[in-house]
């Protein structure tokens, strides 16, 4: 039998953004919880939810106080078992998210450390070092922009690659170690079916602390995928083991080597990592077809599946990415006010979901993608919360624009996310016709299109057929088969004639020809 994973359509939940069931304006786990039948309804097969613990929440949560508990804003722990058992009993799987590389400065082990003072059994937990007189121990900066350390009331620096109040963990310490596979375990217990890793490549640092010289060759690095790394992957994998082979370990890997990306996935390590090259990769033929060959021979030598993914809580929204002049996405360029036509990024957009669910392995859907949200990155300055949009002193606004919370029912904001709350970002008038009401029944919504091509998917067993290129087509026109199934996308800037096959999905209304910018899958 097929693990689950391997073929899964996961749909991610913003969990602040996704249902507000108490009335604060805020996502929450009883609104995720009622909102259950929709997902199920939508066609996919398991959940993976940002972080959810007791957090300051500086970074979304992803500055972690409390790995064991469930931040009051969203739940107790008893709800989080329950949505679990409840999700189980939809038929749905439910990934947590765990983030390794540091903590929030609110947890236990920070406080103490700052407490106990330079020399200290605490400091070791994290990267307290004597700087260089008023200068930090190197030249490092944040991922989030400034500089990498921060000086408490003792002279000494802490270390953290993100944000000031995320402190790095020292993983060469044992007990860091031993934490985080009982935190496993602890989660594991409670029935989550995976666990998506967060920033896996930067947990361990060279030991000498040396600085980093931009022109220097990509390895070593002295934080960035580190061969020592793979040690720590493979005591997570053993801890997954232990729980019957079918508990999942998924890498957030952001690495530019594809033969050292699949390093991490080799079978003592994690089982899946997400493709972040589909997701940058330009709305060109030749480009998509590289990157899915290149993705598919990586993944090929250690056994591992392949995953395909549009959006994510970090990057513009797919809708607005393919409007653009430039439609690749690159976290150091995110094209800060570039102009987008939306009706050709929707265009695209509904092409491009036909395309990720035809390709072998697992398919990841970002909350709101299914009713064809773009970016709002018209947010009033005030309300921005994405430290990435302070540090830089707002030369880039940050994430916030894909993670508004998104819209179910009615004609106006809140739009039945929340019953009686303000968003605690807004929403944009125009979401009016993008609802899930609105959507539901509507034979050409995007809502309707995914339901479809989730079914399809499912029923033809698409994510499991050997996959073979087409090579007889124009120019511009990617095509392969999958099984007695033909898919085509249409990059070429014309229409194509179509073979004379049953449609058995469109991405937009076809004839004898295949528009533009349009999917088919034939059978």
């Amino acid at each position: 039998m097929t693990s689950w994973w391997r073929t899964a359509a996961i749909y991610q939940v913003y969990v602040r953004s996704f249902a507000d069931g108490n009335g604060d304006g805020v996502g929450d786990l009883a609104g995720i919880r009622a909102r259950l039948p929709y997902l199920a309804d939508l066609g996919v097969d398991a959940l993976w939810l940002n972080p959810w613990y007791p957090s300051p929440m500086v970074d979304a949560g992803y500055d972690v106080a409390d790995y064991r508990d469930i931040d009051p804003t969203f739940g107790t722990l008893a709800e989080a078992e329950q949505l679990i058992g409840a999700a189980h009993a939809a038929g749905l799987k439910i990934i947590i998210d765990i983030v390794p590389n540091h903590c929030s400065s609110d947890h236990r082990w920070f406080q103490e450390a700052v407490a106990a003072g330079p020399g200290s059994a605490a400091r070791e937990l994290f990267w307290f070092r004597p700087g260089n007189g008023d200068q930090p121990p190197n030249n490092w900066t944040s991922i989030f922009g400034g500089p990498a350390w921060t000086r408490v009331a003792d002279g000494e620096w802490y270390l953290h690659l993100f944000a000031p109040e995320q402190p790095d963990f020292n993983w060469a310490n044992p007990k860091v170690r031993e934490e985080f596979e009982d935190i496993l375990r602890f989660w594991f217990d409670r029935g989550a079916d995976g666990v998506r890793v967060d920033s896996v490549a930067v947990v361990v640092k060279d030991p000498e602390l040396v600085d980093f010289e931009p022109d220097q060759p990509p390895y070593p690095h002295p934080y960035i995928d580190r061969d020592d790394i793979h040690e720590i992957y493979r005591g997570w994998r053993a801890v997954a083991d232990e729980y019957g082979g079918d508990r999942a370990l998924i890498g957030e890997i952001w690495l530019p080597d594809p033969e050292r990306f699949a390093l991490y996935l080799r079978p003592d390590e994690l089982h899946t990592a997400f493709n972040f090259d589909f997701l940058s990769c330009p709305w060109d033929a030749a480009a998509l077809r590289r990157c899915i060959d290149q993705t598919l021979d990586a993944h090929a030598p250690v056994g591992a599946p392949a995953t395909w993914v549009l959006s994510n809580h970090d990057v513009v929204r797919h809708v607005t990415r393919y409007g653009r002049a430039d439609t690749s996405f690159d976290h150091a360029n995110r094209q800060v006010g570039a102009p987008s036509d939306r009706a050709l990024g929707t265009r695209r957009a509904r092409a491009a979901v036909l395309l990720t669910l035809a390709l072998p392995g697992s398919a990841y859907l970002y909350q709101g993608e299914e009713l064809g949200l773009w970016e709002v990155d018209d947010l009033p300055d005030g309300m921005r919360q994405d430290p990435i949009f302070a540090r830089t002193g707002g030369a880039d606004p940050g994430r916030d624009g894909c993670r508004v919370p998104i819209p179910w029912s009615g004609t106006e904001p809140p739009f039945g996310f929340s019953d009686g709350g303000t968003p605690w970002l807004p929403q944009p008038a125009a979401w009016t016709t993008h609802t899930v009401e609105a959507e539901d029944g509507d034979p050409g919504s995007m809502l309707t299109l995914y339901r479809t091509a989730l079914r399809v998917r499912r029923d033809l067993a698409l994510a499991e057929t050997p996959m073979r290129w087409r090579d007889d087509l124009p120019a511009g026109v990617l095509g392969f088969d999958r099984g007695d199934v033909t898919f085509l996308l249409n990059l070429s800037g014309r229409p194509i004639p179509l073979p004379d096959r049953r449609i058995l999905l469109a991405s937009d209304a076809i004839g004898g020809e295949l528009p533009p910018d349009t999917a088919v899958w034939l059978g």
